[in-house]
């Protein structure tokens, strides 16, 4: 049997019995398969927006920059439109404002009913963009395509996080960035494929396929059952001990489910969800929601795995070649996010996160230096020598290794887990809400960025990446099996965010862990 264990702020052991069971594995798997849609856009746009074909039908202006361009072009500015960045940059914006009513839906219908919508809103995107005879076409398809991602990343890490055990959480919760980096990996291969095709059959194959992931998460979800906590919240008890004692693989439950009880009982006392976010108790989980996705995306992933084909073509890559490098860091991305799935539990968050951080600096500082070395601020065509461009393809893809066992499935794990279930959809939402819209932000003005600051961009994206680690060092405490009813003493150990938890509040958590130690030690007795 395997038990769920954590140390309480004062030492104290809390244990949660119960097994794996195949039947938590399972669901988790297919809840994890909503992280198929996201990565497949993030992998597939890119590869379309340096099609020749895609270029000249719908951005014809960038074509005869790339194409027929006089050979004394800025090489950094090949690609700087703004028409062609909304293409990509409309997805995350459509998901950054349905984000902020998403919650509203996950609370009131569960999680499972939300992945199901946006499975069936991004099915009808990428149907849209498939068929499109004009840019205003791609961009409503675009639009749907963010309104379901925006339902399947409020809801999708949040049930993954709710069904797992204790001691598998950071694991099974991880299976969504791991689905995440597949999908990027499928669409790097699909883009490559399809790229031989010289009608206008291969952009379209590349944006309407986008409706295979849809459909495993739509189908997938109508076979999902809810989660405890979502029971729970929505009047459901009996409803919620029975799906506890099925995943846990056991019939006595009483420990976790009278923390399910109590966390639902200060929930049904909260009026206002997104008022009661903002109070000062909350402040850690608040500062957590907004400057982790802030800072993970100001670490440059996106300008990678948006815009690699484009990058490695502006510094000299062919066509070929470009497309050949987004498959190789698309294995990269996945094969390490499967160093954290199995090490995160073991060694916790903070030691991936301090790990992967100063990884990702130096190979931005030295990938940044490689370009400037090469042709620096040059005016003319770039034409980096395949063996330069191969070693400077091994530095991005180590810098993708740190991202993909470090920040990228870290920070969707953390936020899962660190919010009470009274604020839990609107801590969220507003996680969803700040991720989304530094990805619009970053993938919007990357272009011309790169346009004006040439190598230089490595370097600005380098230094928020020690920001961001120095803020982790600093004030993420380590959530490595805590229960997450339980999550709010580890703030009280915080030497910066004790200050804001109320006493009583931590008294009323730290009494009821001790009441319930003190009934399991008397009936071991």
């Amino acid at each position: 049997m395997a038990v769920g264990a954590c140390v309480s702020a004062t030492g104290t052991k809390k244990v949660y019995p119960g097994k794996t069971t195949p039947f938590v594995l399972i669901t988790c798997l297919i809840a994890a398969s909503s992280g198929l849609i996201f990565g497949y856009d993030v992998g597939i746009s890119g590869g379309v927006t340096s099609m020749e074909s895609f270029l000249s039908k719908f951005f014809p202006l960038v074509y005869r920059k790339m194409v027929v361009a006089d050979k004394n072009a800025n090489p950094y500015c090949k690609f700087d439109s703004q028409l062609l960045t909304s293409f990509t940059s409309s997805l995350y914006l459509a998901a950054l404002i349905t984000s902020l009513s998403a919650s509203n839906f996950t609370r009131a219908l569960g999680r499972k009913k939300s992945m199901l919508i946006g499975g069936i809103i991004f099915l009808l995107g990428s149907l849209l963009n498939g068929a499109a005879q004009n840019v205003a076409m791609l961009i409503i398809g675009r639009i749907l395509l963010g309104v379901g991602v925006a339902f399947a990343c409020q809801a999708a890490p949040l049930y993954l996080s709710e069904m797992a055990p204790v001691h598998l959480r950071g694991m099974l919760n991880m299976g969504f960035q791991l689905m995440i980096t597949f999908g990027i990996l499928c669409a790097n291969l699909i883009n490559y494929a399809t790229s031989k095709l010289t009608s206008n059959w291969s952009w379209r194959i590349s944006l309407a396929l986008a409706a295979v992931p849809a459909m495993i998460i739509t189908l997938g979800s109508l076979f999902l059952p809810d989660s405890p906590n979502s029971l729970m919240a929505r009047g459901h008890d009996d409803k919620a001990r029975k799906m506890l004692q099925k995943i846990r693989g056991i019939p006595n439950v009483d420990e976790e489910f009278k923390d399910l009880v109590a966390a639902s009982d200060e929930l049904k006392m909260v009026q206002h969800a997104w008022s009661n976010v903002i109070k000062r108790k909350y402040r850690p989980q608040l500062v957590m929601a907004v400057l982790l996705p802030a800072l993970q995306q100001l670490t440059g992933i996106n300008v990678i795995m948006f815009y690699a084909p484009v990058l490695f073509k502006t510094i000299g890559f062919g066509s070929n070649g470009s497309l050949i490098s987004a498959v190789i860091i698309g294995l990269v991305n996945m094969f390490s996010t499967l160093v954290s799935i199995f090490t995160v539990d073991k060694i916790g968050r903070r030691s991936l996160y301090l790990e992967g951080g100063p990884q990702m600096f130096i190979c931005q500082i030295i990938a940044g230096t490689l370009i400037a070395i090469n042709f620096g601020s040059s005016e003319e065509e770039a034409n980096m020598s395949k063996l330069y461009a191969w070693f400077l393809l091994a530095f991005v893809c180590i810098y993708v290794a740190g991202f993909a066992w470090s920040w990228g499935p870290l920070t969707i794990l953390v936020a899962s887990e660190i919010f009470p279930l009274e604020i839990r959809t609107a801590a969220q939402s507003i996680f969803i809400s700040v991720s989304m819209f530094f990805t619009f932000i970053v993938a919007q003005a990357f272009l011309q960025m790169l346009c004006h600051f040439k190598f230089g961009l490595f370097y600005f994206f380098g230094g928020w990446v020690m920001i961001g680690t120095v803020f982790v060092y600093l004030f993420l405490p380590e959530t490595k099996n805590i229960p997450i009813e339980k999550m709010v003493l580890v703030w009280k150990d915080h030497w910066f965010w004790s200050k804001f938890v109320a006493d009583d509040h931590v008294h009323k958590e730290q009494d009821s862990v001790n009441e319930m130690e003190n009934k399991r030690l008397d009936s071991t007795i």
